[in-house]
């Protein structure tokens, strides 16, 4: 190994050139935009040590022993590393002031080997281990940048000589002073990790980049200013004090069964009260000092986002001072100009916490479960989320609508959330008892419905029946075909009932959709609406808050005006609609269950037409054909769920004349999903390419869990498993070059351009704020498209947007043009109908 150039047999005895008081962690910035020295190796340690030593105080406070009191010695020594005669070499060359004396001595010195042997990080773990320290606390540090470290060859004295290695011993037993090396447990080690990485962020904060100036009183207004301040809980509030009123009986066995650290798991019907129920246990388990906080986990960002002012008025009601949730998914930005506060600005562009991936270390969130899922990945910064988890009550909602990927992926977060001191609440309305057991890496097999399964921590698991919530709903049950299903749709919506009518594909939703419209447009009092997932965001807002509005159960004329909206799968989860009337096309029992949640949501607490019963049609094609060749009688739909899931739910559904919800729940999911011996070389060909699939989704799952692969970056991996890949593009109708203002698809206009933003902090924040506003209204116009090769994003846009995004120009008759002004035969946009993909 060649560490100085020209130089091949004296580097193992190459003395210090920097002295331990000049050997920089850091550079900063003077008023005039020249590099300066900023603080020493010593100094920056120092702080991010004592940094995490508070985090790990005010956890502790929280819930007793969560984290071991030594658990700062990480971040106090992550970078004794940077004692080396390549990083100070390079940190050196980046300075323009009369520190430069120490660069002539330096110039030999070959900075390239830095990143052969990992950076300095690698250095921080084999001075450890030279020192004698434990693997577990040398490994911690050497993945302080959230890259593992190789296995090296190289001893500790490699990284300039024998001397450089005395002088990090010594920096060592300075920051140590006396203390004694920690070993610990395995079950710490990624929850330190981050811990490590969030100390020094916090340390690298512009509050400490002056050297000159006394760190140690600013390390309490940094952590707070971080926003790692925990408001007072107001206590002894009952469930009738937070939500109005009393608890109903599934809702009162949930809070009353969970008193410690575990997974429990409330089975109960669409509507029943979960998300309550889920939130007082997570408000008990605060007060009882058995939780550091709350994070909300939910499918999608649009239920995300349509909890969220559910949690915050929870923690309005539960806190003592004014507190809101954090929105935390890979879009919640777009939010943040009107809905988010959470601390001060720890930096000159945004809320510490605005990123994703920093935003789970918030104490109360809301967010998508992609981001607690990739703590449990081998990805960078999943050790950050496993420490923004620890202690906490995480709440996983719609549990069922996971696909094998997603659901392998979850069984190992559960497992890790529970070695971690978590208190995990899984809610669900159509779970099978085989994926339960999975959850719980335990064998249950209860019947019973609304059932809460408890498995704490430190007792058994017990299984707890528990009373209905409400009355019994029949739903009677209609086999019909799409045309007829078409009259009486109208008929009723012009009786004026409120008709919702879901189908398995955008395409299939958009051409029933026209078909309806173009029939209804003779009945003037007739509304008719469309909702699916290919809109840009500002014209799905605009539906979505139509047509809630429409279904809602105390509209004014309810009763009265009648109407058909045609969704997708959008509406089985996201929506709080109530409809007189579904029209379903077939899908797998326990997603159809999910559906006839939206029929007479809300009982008879809704107005609705005179004779009005409750009533679905269901569209599929006969069942003997389905059995016969299940790969095509489904058509569309056999290409979103599985044909062979889709016969057995079928095999059931088929001459069935009525449902009874929720008693009947059970039976019908678990009769779907149960394994059993098929005949029919159509029905075995269909199950033999299920088993496929989910074995191949099972294997990409571990592969992404494996920390024998080099880790990618938390952007780069699936937490969902996609069949087609995707393009975001950003939809505008011009672009002037002259005065650089484009319009967009929503004919709003916005100039691209912002002040400089040099000088001070007030001035890069007004800059970067105003660049933010520009991007949210870009990405306010974009909308997902299947992948077309050689499609660009104009340089005009690039600044302002993803790298990985592209753009359309949009024309009045909803044609879509590439850059170069070539017309893209296959898409139209229209904002009535969405993104339309022709055959």
């Amino acid at each position: 190994m060649v560490l100085f150039k020209n130089i091949k047999s004296n580097h193992q005895r190459m003395q210090p050139i920097v002295p331990l008081e000049k050997c920089l962690a850091k550079t900063r910035l003077t008023k005039l935009g020249d590099k300066t020295s900023g603080r020493t190796v010593e100094d920056h340690c120092r702080i991010a040590g004592a940094v995490a030593a508070l985090l790990t105080e005010r956890l502790n406070l929280l819930f007793p022993d969560l984290l071991p009191q030594d658990a700062f010695i990480p971040a106090l020594t992550h970078d004794v590393g940077k004692v080396c005669p390549t990083f100070q070499a390079k940190i050196y060359q980046a300075l323009d002031d009369q520190q430069r004396k120490y660069i002539e001595a330096l110039s030999q010195v070959d900075i390239s080997m830095e990143s052969q042997w990992g950076g300095h990080a690698a250095v921080s773990k084999a001075c450890l281990l030279g020192m004698g320290a434990p693997e577990s606390l040398a490994s911690i540090v050497g993945a302080h940048h959230d890259r593992p470290t190789r296995a090296m060859s190289e001893t500790c004295s490699s990284f300039g000589g024998d001397a450089w290695q005395k002088v990090r011993e010594a920096l060592c037993s300075k920051l140590l002073r006396g203390l004694s090396w920690p070993d610990f447990p395995a079950v710490f080690n990624r929850s330190l990790l981050g811990l490590t990485i969030t100390a020094d962020w916090i340390a690298s904060g512009p509050l400490f980049d002056d050297p000159t100036e006394d760190w140690h009183p600013l390390v309490e207004k940094a952590v707070d200013d971080a926003g790692f301040q925990w408001p007072a809980l107001r206590l002894g509030l009952s469930f009738e004090d937070i939500f109005s009123f009393s608890p109903r009986p599934a809702q009162k066995a949930l809070y009353e069964t969970i008193s410690s650290p575990g997974v429990y798991i409330l089975e109960a019907p669409m509507g029943a009260g979960k998300t309550e129920a889920a939130l007082y246990a997570a408000y008990r388990m605060l007060e009882s000092r058995k939780s550091t906080g709350i994070y909300f986990a939910l499918p999608t960002q649009l239920t995300s986002n349509r909890i969220y002012d559910r949690v915050n008025r929870f923690l309005k009601h539960i806190l003592q001072e004014e507190r809101q949730a954090l929105l935390v998914h890979s879009m919640a930005w777009l939010e943040r100009f009107s809905r988010q506060i959470l601390g001060k600005e720890a930096a000159p562009n945004q809320s510490w916490f605005a990123s994703s991936r920093r935003g789970i270390l918030a104490p109360f969130g809301v967010g998508t479960i992609d981001q607690a899922l990739l703590s449990a990945l081998h990805v960078k910064f999943g050790s950050l989320r496993t420490f923004g988890l620890t202690g906490k009550t995480v709440i996983l909602d719609e549990v069922h609508s996971y696909d094998t990927y997603t659901g392998t992926i979850l069984d190992t977060l559960i497992k890790q959330l529970r070695r971690l001191n978590c208190t995990i609440i899984i809610l669900s309305a159509t779970l099978t008892s085989e994926r339960r057991s999975a959850l719980l890496d335990y064998s249950t097999a209860s019947s019973c419905y609304p059932l809460i399964t408890s498995a704490p921590n430190d007792r058994e698991i017990k299984e707890l029946s528990c009373p209905v919530c409400s009355s019994p709903l029949t739903v009677n049950i209609i086999h019909t075909s799409a045309e007829e299903a078409i009259e009486e749709a109208l008929e009723k919506a012009e009786q004026g009932e409120r008709v919702l009518w879901i189908e398995n594909t955008v395409r299939e939703a958009q051409e029933t959709y026209r078909t309806i419209a173009a029939r209804a447009s003779a009945m003037e009092t007739l509304s008719t609406g469309l909702l699916h997932s290919r809109f840009t965001q500002t014209d799905r807002a605009s539906h979505e808050k139509e047509w809630t509005d429409f279904f809602h159960p105390q509209a004014s004329d309810r009763g009265q005006k009648g109407g058909i909206v045609v969704g997708t799968q959008v509406v089985e989860q996201s929506l709080d609609l109530d409809a007189d009337l579904i029209i379903c096309r077939f899908c797998p029992t326990d997603m159809l269950l999910q559906r006839l949640g939206r029929l007479w949501r809300h009982g008879d607490r809704t107005h609705r037409p005179a004779g009005t019963t409750p009533k679905a049609l269901l569209l599929h094609p006969p069942f003997g054909e389905a059995a016969s060749s299940p790969q095509t009688a489904f058509g569309k739909s056999g290409s979103v769920y599985s044909p062979y899931i889709l016969y057995r739910s079928l095999e059931l559904w088929h001459t069935r004349e009525s449902v009874r919800l929720p008693d009947d729940i059970r039976q019908l999911v678990e009769e779907t999903y149960s394994e059993r011996d098929d005949v029919g070389q159509a029905i075995l060909s269909a199950k033999r390419e299920l088993e496929t699939i989910k074995n191949e989704l099972r294997l990409h799952a571990l592969h992404g869990q494996s920390t024998s692969i080099t880790p990618p970056n938390d952007t780069d991996i699936q937490t969902r498993w996609l069949k087609y890949e995707e393009d975001t593009v950003i939809l505008y109708k011009n672009f002037d070059t002259q005065t650089k203002i484009v319009t967009l698809a929503d004919d709003s206009s916005v100039t691209l351009s912002v002040p400089a933003g040099a000088g001070d902090q007030q001035e890069r924040l007004t800059h970067w704020k105003k660049r933010q506003e520009i991007a949210a209204s870009l990405l306010r116009n974009a909308v997902r498209i299947p992948h077309f090769p050689g499609l660009q994003l104009p340089s005009w846009l690039s600044p302002w947007v993803y790298k990985d995004m592209r753009a359309l120009q949009l024309a009045d008759d909803g044609q879509l043009f590439d850059n170069n002004g070539n017309i893209i035969e296959k898409l139209l946009y229209s904002h009535k109908l969405g993104l339309i993909i022709k055959k």
